[in-house]
């Protein structure tokens, strides 16, 4: 987005968990005229804040209506279980959802797993955001399945996490207008699919311009040069030896 013509910004926006730090560093050493903006957001409100104008870009989870976007996939998380660090699960290196079928395992509203069917009992009452969740964990109301960048978080020293096998996995991904690709956007693109400076589509405006036309009529091909230090060659057909003078006559 462009606060003027003579200053645009770029505004990312992303969702808990997800941290942008790295290309954002990219950006500042390759665009450092151009600001970039972070805005937080909820899962909820993700695509919305694009499709609002509010955001050139964002990162985000799915499952999410794609209605009107492009999306990159950029990675997938680790699914996790956050439990009290006196529960049995912290003594394992994995567990599968059959370990949790005896615990009640919390499923907050604004969970981005897209479960068929959440692992465990059910809890009387879904808690409104993973935040709320996590202080139940700790309570020891239940367990919670997360991805792992959300497990870090909101991460407590009386609470672990460990791996679950078996569960659906939570993939980031960059998404933004499906009509209004811009050059900021391509940048922000090749920073993220990790093009290098010089990449054609990944280098700065100035860097990446066509190159200047050729004159018409101009030829493709430089003049030829003489080469340094050769005498002058006669011209072909002519007398051998060099001798440019009248033939003499016979006596």
């Amino acid at each position: 987005m462009a606060g003027s013509d003579e200053s645009p910004t770029f505004t990312l926006a992303y969702v808990a968990g997800v941290t942008p730090g790295k290309w954002v560093r990219k950006w500042n050493e390759r665009l450092p005229e151009v600001p970039l903006n972070l805005v937080q957001v909820s899962a909820a409100e993700a695509a919305d804040v694009v499709r609002e104008r509010k955001a050139d870009a964002v990162l985000l989870r799915f499952p999410v209506d794609r209605t009107g976007l492009h999306a990159i996939p950029l990675y997938t998380e680790t699914t996790v279980v956050v439990v009290p660090k006196d529960h049995f699960v912290a003594a394992a290196d994995e567990v599968s959802p059959d370990d949790l079928a005896d615990d009640v395992v919390l499923h907050p509203l604004d969970d981005t797993l897209d479960w068929e069917q959440p692992p465990g009992r059910p809890a009387v009452e879904r808690p409104a955001t993973t935040g709320d969740a996590i202080e139940l964990v700790a309570a020891g109301v239940g367990l919670l399945v997360v991805p792992q960048s959300l497990a870090r978080l909101h991460h407590r020293r009386d609470l672990t996490y460990r791996p679950v096998t078996g569960t659906p996995q939570s993939r980031v991904a960059l998404s933004w207008l499906e009509d209004e690709t811009t050059d900021l956007m391509e940048q922000f693109i090749g920073i993220v699919r990790g093009r290098t400076v010089n990449s054609t589509r990944g280098r700065p405006p100035a860097q990446a311009a066509a190159k200047p036309r050729r004159p018409e009529g101009e030829s493709k091909k430089p003049a030829a040069r003489k080469p340094a230090g050769r005498k002058h060659q006669p011209a072909r057909g002519g007398p051998k030896g060099g001798n440019r003078g009248k033939p003499r006559r016979r006596s």
